[in-house]
């Protein structure tokens, strides 16, 4: 299980409703994109770590970790409005007003990465996906994400139990040996991911697969009174943007 996935598992928030989290987290990753960037972005961001930290109880080690990745390619989308290429000044220049473009956007993209991850590790997907068929998603299609989500689970611990055998066999000494536990890693991987693909068909068919997966999903109500705050959050947000907007320079 990836960390994220564990700690939407454990969250405090595990046996609210989807939807109750969807409006604070995707309501700020909205905000964050619509936003004046200064001072906005900056309040949801700031907004985003308090609930994680605070009322959602993510640990700060694995919002970091889970927030790192994302965060790299804030950095470099931004980082490719800095330059120019061409122009009669040479190849690659300094952009005007680059700077200023890249801050905005690196605050707009850092800001909004945070508010789909308060719904990421609030959320388990376990219960996400079953209830896309009530919101009127194809049944077929949550079955495939259902099996995929799945079976990318199985796939990962192969991977990491292949690699364990490999170096417990002094398979990572030499750069050459490292290539070829690599091939042997990807090979074996694909082998075992058809294996398991077919086993899985097969126990379906077994227990009489008519086309849906049937699984239980937690009991779980839409809070309006979590909705109600939420919702007066996000207005809070805007209306106190909208009052301490400055130029960003």
């Amino acid at each position: 299980m990836l960390p994220i996935d564990a700690a939407a598992h454990s969250s405090r928030w595990r046996r609210r409703h989807p939807v109750d989290k969807a409006v604070l987290g995707l309501g700020l990753t909205v905000l964050a994109v619509s936003l004046p960037p200064w001072p906005g972005a900056v309040l949801i961001l700031l907004t985003a770590v308090a609930v994680l930290l605070g009322p959602a109880g993510v640990p700060a080690r694995h919002l970091w970790r889970a927030y790192r990745v994302p965060l790299g390619f804030c950095v470099t989308g931004a980082a490719t409005l800095l330059v120019q290429v061409g122009g009669p000044e040479g190849l690659v220049t300094l952009a005007d007003g680059g700077p200023n473009r890249a801050g905005e956007l690196l605050l707009r993209t850092s800001a909004a990465s945070l508010g789909v991850l308060l719904f990421a590790f609030t959320t388990p997907m376990s219960d996400l996906l079953p209830r896309l068929v009530k919101a009127g998603v194809p049944a077929p299609v949550v079955d495939v994400a259902l099996v995929t989500y799945r079976m990318s689970f199985l796939l990962l611990d192969s991977v990491r139990r292949i690699r364990e055998a490999q170096a417990a066999r002094l398979g990572h000494t030499t750069r050459a040996a490292a290539w070829r536990s690599l091939a042997g890693l990807g090979a074996t991987a694909f082998v075992r991911a058809f294996d398991r693909a077919a086993r899985l068909q097969a126990g379906l068919a077994g227990r009489g697969y008519d086309g849906t997966l049937r699984v239980l999903v937690p009991d779980a109500r839409v809070s309006g009174r979590f909705v109600a705050m939420s919702i007066t959050l996000l207005a809070a947000l805007a209306a106190l943007t909208f009052v301490l907007e400055r130029p960003l320079s």
